[in-house]
């Protein structure tokens, strides 16, 4: 069993504690109850709450499985707990003020919360645990590397062998499922986004990868049917001349990377559109460049943005009136996280961040052309580690 090294655990409470020492200077405790911000504080992913302390050690308190935490983690605190009554007897005083994140906490379990701790003032710690975990140390950029050496391989080296005539999108999604398992995949792709279900992404072939969706992206699917409008469509088969496009997570050990391929099944796609692939790929490679210590997401953003014409902006980043004002993401733990590549993200950018690009563009009756990889930020400017092949490859 792989454990998230001591120091790391160390080192990532110790830089929340100096986040929350600038952003809000008067505060005395922080209480965690998300999975994900709770493996990555303890690295153990149990029922329980996380308490960091301003000043005393941070205690994890387990509900279920106590046992599990033990064997999984090095966090140095954990403490069993059948209910918050435990957890709150140990207190003496409470402070009036509580940290949450605010996002996540349902108002059924903040209520149970606060019938045992005395607290009046409830403040978010969300923007500051994204800012921590936006940055990721060695061991983690080290997982994602991982990550996207299983993106690489699988859908640059073995769908195109997959892809056969008259096989359905939904076929299509559980043998891609089956082989990144196989090669390392740790078997889901989570999200931020409230309510967003996902197995491992889109996969959709010509027109089916710009219809409508519920999900926040510039991409598409048919999908199994309105109460699974997931992984793909029985009924859409594969057949010659059409685009193959696929957007799917990879992850090592909690740890994502994103990727976007793209094929030309039996025959060659039309010029023009080719064309506009490509321009999709050229910015991808511009933003790239960018993407150095120091540098403005929203600034990358409007740079890009303005040096497109009214007529390259037709459909990009979607399709009609679906269009996403994004052009890339911040990615780790969850597919999505911050930064984003957008308006409104001012604060510069940090080495150790990563990002998925992924410029994109809808065309009538053919479908999303484009391109998505994961890129580290250097001083050298983003380094891929998801692959370099530019997609629309041939599968003929």
């Amino acid at each position: 069993m792989k454990k998230v090294p001591l120091s790391e655990l160390q080192t990532r409470i110790k830089r929340f504690r100096s986040q929350m020492e600038v952003s809000n200077p008067n505060w005395e405790i922080a209480v965690i109850f998300s999975k994900i911000n709770i493996y990555y504080f303890t690295g153990t992913m149990q029922d329980g709450m996380l308490l960091i302390h301003r000043y005393n050690e941070a205690v994890y308190w387990v509900r279920r499985s106590y046992e599990r935490a033990l064997d999984e983690s090095l966090f140095p605190n954990i403490k069993p707990m059948n209910s918050f009554r435990e957890a709150a007897a140990t207190f003496e005083k409470f402070p009036s003020a509580v940290y949450l994140e605010t996002e996540v906490v349902p108002l059924a379990l903040f209520q149970r919360l606060k019938k045992y701790f005395p607290f009046t003032d409830v403040k978010s710690i969300d923007t500051q645990i994204a800012a921590v975990r936006a940055v990721k140390s060695p061991y983690e950029l080290s997982l994602m590397q991982e990550s996207g050496k299983i993106h690489q391989r699988v859908l640059e080296d073995i769908v195109p062998n997959i892809l056969r005539e008259g096989m359905s999108e939904a076929e299509l999604a559980s043998q891609l499922f089956s082989v990144m398992i196989e090669q390392g995949h740790h078997g889901i792709a989570r999200f931020a986004m409230f309510d967003t279900e996902m197995v491992i992404g889109h996969i959709s072939f010509g027109e089916s990868s710009i219809y409508p969706t519920y999900f926040n992206g510039p991409g598409g699917s048919y999908g199994m049917s309105p109460a699974v409008p997931l992984l793909g469509s029985h009924e859409r088969k594969l057949k010659k001349g059409d685009l193959v496009f696929i957007d799917v997570g990879c992850g090592v050990d909690g740890y994502h990377t994103d990727k976007t391929m793209t094929y030309m099944f039996g025959e060659p796609l039309p010029k023009e559109v080719i064309d506009e692939h490509n321009k999709c790929v050229d910015i991808q490679n511009k933003i790239a460049e960018m993407l150095k210590p120091g540098a403005i997401p929203t600034e990358i953003y409007k740079n890009i943005m303005n040096s497109l014409s009214t007529e390259f902006l037709d459909n990009f980043m979607g399709f009609g009136n679906r269009r996403v004002k994004f052009l890339g993401h911040g990615i780790g733990l969850l597919i999505d996280e911050m930064p984003v590549i957008a308006e409104g993200f001012s604060e510069p950018l940090q080495e150790g961040m990563v990002f998925a690009l992924e410029p994109k563009k809808g065309i009538k009756d053919i479908g999303m052309v484009g391109i998505e990889n994961t890129f580290l930020v250097t001083p050298e400017g983003g380094r891929c580690i998801t692959g370099d092949n530019s997609g629309l490859i041939a599968v003929y």
